[in-house]
């Protein structure tokens, strides 16, 4: 079976094939600045072929049709056909509370979907805009959606609601709901089946830090909290969020500077995070240069950034009594060793014992970070989305057609 799966954003494409018989990645790549200027694509396909194509990709049909063209190119391609193609699985964001695992997409799917688009207005529109474009240039194609918030659907009440009026809860589903659970869900599983152990028996704590970041506090295999909310604004510092922030001091900023819905939110969206905080970059890679050089601020955005994610790791820790895993992924996560460091110091009381030296070598590869006498075992584990993505597309493909 040959899964396809996209990952559509508001101006970008993300996609990758998959050959299910040995999960070989056929081919994969991007769509950048759709309905911009100056959009292209770039496909690299698994034999190390590299082409990137520039032209007018006015909208997401678009975008995807020059992705079906370089998979069946002559030159750049892997597929003979699109019909090669047997499902389309499809990241979608938010699921609210409609959807606790991932499923087949109809008709009634879509529709429930679109409810779920005043909870995130940034991202569903574009998911349902690649299930429609496949829909349109491959008629009766089997599609599966999966979404990010599904896997936090087994937190407990008092976990996710907040403490507002609970008619705001029942009329609007105002509550937290979490994201990155793809990952969280791949990592977990991935680490304990690497080492050996049952995850039915862990607590884990794991940290998908990136440009967008959140941690969550995992039970025998379920999510019962997680740092994002409602919104991915809540939680850890980000490259460009604010993460936790008192209610307070954004209503005093949009009275002070007289700041509407629409600049208020840009405000903690765009312009905060790592980047408000050292005037620098949203890059961690640039900040940490900068502190090395002595610029202050950059020194003060890595102590906060490290500091919010033991704050949480603390507080998971007592919320599960003990944790047993702690897992760093993401773009950072995965590479950044002075950033684990960072975060794992003054742990020596939960029985954590850093392993600097390998930590000091580990990049983007499964590690082990922690000493063999630590109590808490201490994992690097790169996230792979895509793949979980395309299991559970084949497997509800093979399901409902068996």
């Amino acid at each position: 079976m040959k899964i396809l799966v996209l990952n559509c954003g508001s101006s970008s494409i993300k996609y990758q094939l998959f050959d299910m018989t040995s999960t070989e990645v056929m081919s994969k790549g991007i769509v950048e600045k759709v309905g911009l200027k100056g959009s292209f694509l770039k496909n690299i396909r698994n034999d190390g072929d590299k082409v990137k194509l520039e032209g007018e990709i006015l909208d997401h049909q678009s975008g995807i049709e020059y992705i079906l063209g370089v998979l069946t190119s002559k030159k750049h391609g892997c597929l003979n056909s699109i019909k090669d193609i047997n499902a389309v699985g499809h990241r979608v964001v938010h699921g609210s509370e409609l959807f606790k695992n991932s499923v087949f997409i109809n008709e009634d799917v879509i529709e429930e979907i679109v409810k779920c688009i005043e909870l995130a207005p940034l991202h569903n529109p574009a998911n349902l805009k690649g299930i429609s474009a496949m829909d349109s240039l491959i008629p009766g194609i089997n599609q599966v959606a999966v979404f990010d918030t599904s896997f936090h659907q087994t937190m407990p009440d008092y976990a996710y609601m907040y403490a507002i009026p609970h008619s705001l809860y029942t009329k609007y589903g105002v509550r937290k709901y979490g994201f990155h659970g793809t990952s969280f869900r791949y990592v977990t599983k991935t680490a304990c089946e690497k080492l050996g152990l049952d995850i039915n028996k862990q607590k884990i704590i794991a940290c998908h830090l990136g440009n967008g970041a959140s941690i969550t506090a995992i039970d025998c295999g379920k999510s019962v909290d997680t740092s994002m909310g409602l919104t991915p604004v809540e939680g850890l510092i980000m490259g460009t969020r604010t993460g936790d922030l008192d209610l307070g001091v954004f209503t005093f900023i949009m009275n002070k500077e007289e700041l509407g819905y629409a600049t208020a939110n840009t405000l903690v969206n765009k312009h905060s995070g790592v980047l408000g905080i050292s005037g620098v970059s949203s890059d961690m890679r640039e900040i940490e240069d900068e502190a090395k050089g002595g610029h202050e601020r950059a020194r003060l955005a890595l102590e906060m950034y490290n500091y919010r994610i033991r704050k949480y790791i603390g507080a998971y820790s007592a919320a599960m009594g003990g944790v047993d895993m702690l897992i760093f992924t993401g773009g950072i996560g995965e590479n950044a060793d002075t950033t684990r460091r960072g975060v794992c110091k003054n742990f020596e009381y939960l029985g954590l014992e850093f392993d600097d030296e390998i930590n000091s070598r580990s990049r983007g590869t499964f590690e082990v970070i922690s000493k063999e006498s630590s109590k808490v075992k201490v994992v690097v584990v790169p996230t792979n989305e895509e793949l979980v993505i395309a299991k559970d597309t084949q497997r509800i493909i093979s399901e409902k057609t068996n």
